[in-house]
């Protein structure tokens, strides 16, 4: 079998999560690969600009911020193996642009990032649960109206990984200016979810205290 991984198009990308992710919508795309086994495309990977300027000065400071990027997704075809070599090999085409790269497992999804692990991430913790915003269709947050305001979506806690995309010299940079203690990585095993389902946001009503899902 011939495996290679190549640098593909945001439509390409697109048309391959869309319907796959559990997330139910497509990211902000800035980078995307694909993994190819005999030509046939089975993995994707993208990398995007978070949209949430704190979140990008939060990890290394201010004057590193427009080089975090977030590995926003990732999909494979059931029966795709060694994954964590295509993330390893997409990580590698981006090295000579010594990004930071932040991802998340979603505890909501049972991930704890083994795949990360296996890409030897820095692990920094676990993000708490927490409410935000919620937008017709559940869209991002800047969609927000004042219509929605007394709905509250909650997030799951999400385990924090951020990896080093560079050359040592940058490296050393980025590891004395990161915000976040490194930690041990949690333990467990994740569960993989069915390509195809859509995992459901909790949604609370301030006014009436009731709960529904979307």
């Amino acid at each position: 079998m011939i495996r290679k991984i190549e640098a593909i198009n945001y439509i390409v990308a697109r048309d391959f999560i869309i319907g796959k992710h559990y997330a139910g919508r497509i990211p902000s795309i800035s980078f995307a690969f694909g993994l190819f086994e005999n030509e046939v495309l089975v993995a994707v990977c993208t990398f995007g600009k978070p949209a949430s300027n704190p979140l990008c000065k939060g990890v290394c400071g201010e004057a590193h911020s427009n080089k975090v990027y977030e590995l926003n997704r990732l999909v494979a075809l059931e029966g795709t193996e060694e994954i964590s070599q295509f993330v390893s090999g997409c990580l590698r085409k981006l090295k000579p642009l010594n990004l930071i790269i932040i991802s998340y497992a979603d505890t909501g999804m049972g991930h704890v990032g083994i795949v990360y692990q296996a890409c030897n991430f820095m692990y920094t913790g676990q993000t708490k649960a927490r409410t935000d915003k919620y937008t017709e269709g559940n869209k991002h947050p800047r969609h927000y109206t004042d219509n929605n305001k007394h709905l509250r979506k909650v997030r799951t806690s999400k385990h924090r990984y951020i990896y080093f995309a560079c050359d040592k010299n940058w490296k050393k940079l980025y590891k004395k200016a990161l915000n976040y203690k490194i930690e041990d990585y949690p333990k467990g095993k994740s569960d993989r979810y069915t390509l195809g389902y859509v995992m459901k946001t909790k949604v609370i009503n301030k006014n009436t205290n009731d709960v529904f899902y979307v």
